[in-house]
């Protein structure tokens, strides 16, 4: 399978440059693999899984499939403990029971109402499980417990943008040790519209708090539900969950031909300059290539050309690595030149310890006990007398 090369950009708003060919032919290739694979585990296994499901014999219904991208520098210079968010054609949660934690600004009450109305869809209401602001997270799980307890209750947190840098101090490593369940930030204040290009400047109403309506933030939960959700690091190697195993391979395809192309125009610096490789792969499978590039540096600068000075200065470092130190090990130390006029000092001898003589100690000892001895007859004399 031959992945799709890279072309030059004629713009900085191109469209995404892997081909749905490619994605698709990858998808259908992935998907016959990891059927076989699980089939083939699951006819050799010793003890079968009395409560599996009975539509998922192989047990591969559930198992994830992930775009991996492939930067030559660094995506980022520090961990985000902010999750970013790419919109997809097919929800990757579409579970009916799955339980949403909803944190939100100050009032409490105002954001469950909006919950509540009429306008909110039940369906999507029997989900959202609990609302809670954020001054009364706080107060209430402080202790390590309550914060387990809380993590182990729901399945999907979403935190208001505009407190969601306060949680990880709130939360602590319960939430944000591991990528799994991180508050994903959703937009829940109200919407400012715009006049001639601009958007308007908000007005604080203390009687009012700032919220959208309840059609707006359910449309805000289903997309952050469903959303790839991006956790940036300092590395080279990023990966997104795009779709499950139980999936056709069309709607596989269609998920990562929108994350790669959103990735790269949002999250990576440099944009398709900096992509190295694109590639989707099973949790135990091989990656498959999607895209490839053909410069495998960032900019012209970096390049080299072959026999010129530069290159041949970088190669002698290369080669003397590991030379330099051995060759001044083996050398021995050059003495320092006395010159005539400098005077030679001497240094003062060691003062030598006299050797230590164990029969001459052990003769002490012998006299000291014999004459206690003589001492303690005397005394008993004494006293008979």
């Amino acid at each position: 399978m031959a992945p799709s090369k890279s072309v030059t950009l004629r713009s900085e708003t191109a469209v995404s440059l892997v081909d749905p060919d490619q994605s698709l032919k990858a998808s259908k290739a992935l998907l016959a693999h990891m059927k076989k694979a699980s089939k083939e585990k699951a006819a050799n296994a010793e003890k079968k899984d009395l409560l599996a499901d009975p539509d998922d014999e192989d047990g591969s219904k559930e198992t994830p499939i992930w775009l991996t991208l492939t930067t030559k520098r660094h995506i980022s210079d520090s961990r985000s403990l902010k999750p970013g968010k790419i919109v997809l054609p097919h929800s990757l949660n579409t579970d009916p029971e799955i339980g949403i934690c909803l944190i939100t600004a100050e009032p409490q009450r105002h954001y469950k109402n909006l919950v509540a109305a009429d306008d909110f869809p039940a369906d999507l209401r029997k989900r959202v499980t609990r609302v809670i602001d954020v001054a009364k997270l706080k107060a209430k799980y402080k202790a390590f417990e309550a914060q387990r307890k809380l993590f182990a209750e729901h399945d999907v947190f979403l935190g208001d943008t505009r407190i969601i840098n306060r949680l990880p101090s709130i939360l602590g490593k319960t939430f944000y040790k591991t990528t799994a369940k991180r508050p994903i930030p959703v937009e829940i204040q109200a919407r400012v519209p715009k006049t001639d290009g601009k958007r308007a400047k908000r007005t604080k109403d203390a009687d009012t708090p700032n919220a959208c309506t309840p059609a707006q933030l359910a449309g805000e939960i289903e997309r952050a539900v469903g959303a790839a959700l991006v956790n940036l690091s300092p590395t080279v190697n990023t990966a997104i969950r795009v779709g499950n195993a139980s999936w056709t391979a069309e709607q596989i395809a269609e998920n990562v031909d929108v994350v790669a192309k959103a990735l790269v125009e949002k999250f990576v610096p440099g944009k398709w300059k900096n992509v190295k490789s694109i590639y989707v792969k099973g949790p135990e499978t091989a990656a498959l290539p999607i895209w490839l590039t053909d410069e495998l540096w960032l900019e012209q600068k970096d390049v080299v050309a072959d026999g010129s000075e530069e290159a041949k200065a970088i190669a002698g470092e290369k080669a003397n690595i590991g030379k330099k130190r051995k060759s001044l090990e083996g050398q021995p130390e050059e003495a320092e030149p006395v010159t005539k006029k400098a005077k030679k000092t001497k240094t003062p001898k060691a003062e030598k310890l006299p050797e230590s003589d164990d029969t001459k100690l052990d003769k002490e000892i012998a006299d000291r006990k014999a004459a206690l001895k003589k001492q303690k007859k005397a005394a008993k004399k004494a006293l008979e007398v």
